[in-house]
């Protein structure tokens, strides 16, 4: 149980407000490179701003504040340029950095017009792996992590995003609980396909621990041994909020303090004999998380996970927690949350920034599907591979919605025969 005002420290993201700060101090998957094959303009709300993400006519990505400086008109209503963002309403050119570069009457009415009040808020914004990442913290500037299966070869790779209703916090906590997978996912599943019995295998042990970015959970169910991989090796969540499976990225971006982004960035392995396989622009699609009907979608996993956190409120009440030993990683996570809050406030880097170029490159993460991943396997053997299977080639079951044409690109790199 937490008290309301530790509980506010954890769940207010404002410029300002200690988590904050603390979130700034990270870059943050903001989208899919691919949703400007066709567009060049889109409204985003980030930690509690109001902005504009575009990409120029030169291709240069830009996040700036979403009102003109000039007269606070809207950005989104502008258009893109070779040198920038222009507003409609009287032609101001703001470029990536924030600077006015051009203000049509006044260069036409002054030979000089003034310029040195006229900056935008900007931050920096950079593609890696097909994601967007912005960066809205001070300087300097963090090393953007390349996250070493950003670097795999022959895979095929999509992101998921979907707007949820309620805190990050909540949503991030997720990440550290591995018994939800049994309630939330298997038996839940179990239960929309018409079965009465609470029937998956159950968790017998629990291990969790700190490393240097972030948290490793370790679990052992029914029908597993201490020499399974989920024991070994474990699950990443990956500090400050996100999640890491092994073949697939979860992010939980705070839109405000009530509304989060989650992103997700997913790769499958095409079968051996297929390679060398290369994909072009990775895409990029939004999964619905209510029916026509209004209601929650819970036929895929993260919408099983969308429907507990929202569940819990706009923001979690956490005075009124009963946490017990299977909450031991959620207690570790937020004990170092207000650590890093704290080293913050004392002028530190808080954990998991990198300053070391080389270091950043490429940065390994514990992997149970190391080898499925980097080797792969023929496509006769998918069948050894229940999760992979289920999850991926019977259809995807992680985000409703997938598009057809994401799902016919992902058959054609696999090589699977439609029915």
């Amino acid at each position: 149980m937490l008290t309301s005002e530790r509980n506010e420290l954890l769940t207010r993201v404002g410029a300002g407000t200690p988590m904050g700060n603390l979130l700034r101090r990270y870059w943050m998957p903001i989208g899919g490179a691919s949703e400007f094959d066709t567009m060049s303009i889109k409204p985003i709300r980030l930690m509690g701003e109001n902005l504009v993400l575009y990409k120029d006519a030169s291709g240069r990505f830009g996040l700036v504040d979403r009102h003109c400086p000039h007269r606070r008109a809207d950005m989104t209503n502008g258009w893109v340029e070779h040198g920038g963002i222009r507003c409609s309403y009287h032609g101001w050119l703001m470029d990536h950095t924030g600077a006015c570069v051009e203000q049509p009457y006044e260069g036409i009415a002054h030979p000089r017009p003034a310029k040195d009040n006229c900056r935008i808020k900007a931050y920096l914004v950079r593609e890696v792996a097909g994601l967007l990442w912005a960066y809205m913290g001070p300087q300097p500037v963090p090393e953007l992590p390349v996250w070493e299966p950003f670097t795999w070869e022959n895979g095929f790779r999509e992101i998921v995003l979907a707007d949820v209703p309620c805190n990050w916090f909540q949503c991030q906590e997720n990440s550290c609980d591995p018994v939800h997978f049994e309630w939330m996912h298997d038996n839940m599943s179990n239960r929309l396909r018409g079965s009465s019995e609470n029937a998956a295998p159950k968790h017998l042990k629990l291990k969790f621990e700190a490393f240097e970015h972030g948290f490793v959970y370790r679990r052992v169910r029914e029908g597993q041994s201490e020499d399974s991989r989920y024991w070994t090796v474990g699950r990443v969540a990956l500090w400050p909020n996100g999640f890491y499976l092994g073949s697939h990225f979860e992010w939980r971006v705070p839109i405000d303090d009530e509304n989060t982004l989650s992103v997700a960035w997913f790769f499958v392995r095409v079968p051996k004999g297929r390679e060398p396989y290369v994909q072009g622009a990775v895409p990029t699609w939004v999964s619905p998380i209510r029916d026509a009907q209004g209601r929650w979608i819970t036929s895929h996993v993260i919408n099983q996970d969308i429907v507990a956190w929202v569940g819990q409120g706009a923001i979690a009440d956490r005075t009124k927690e009963s946490l017990r030993s299977s909450d031991v990683g959620i207690s570790m996570m937020r004990q170092r949350f207000f650590a890093e809050m704290e080293a913050v406030a004392a002028g530190r880097d808080p954990l998991g920034v990198i300053r070391d170029p080389h270091a950043a490159a490429c940065v390994a993460l514990p992997n149970i599907a190391r080898e499925l991943n980097t080797e792969g396997i023929t496509l006769a053997e998918l069948g050894n591979y229940p999760l992979l299977k289920q999850r991926f080639v019977n259809g995807f079951q992680f985000h409703y919605g997938q598009p057809a044409d994401v799902r016919q690109a992902f058959e054609q790199a696999m090589g699977i025969a439609r029915n």
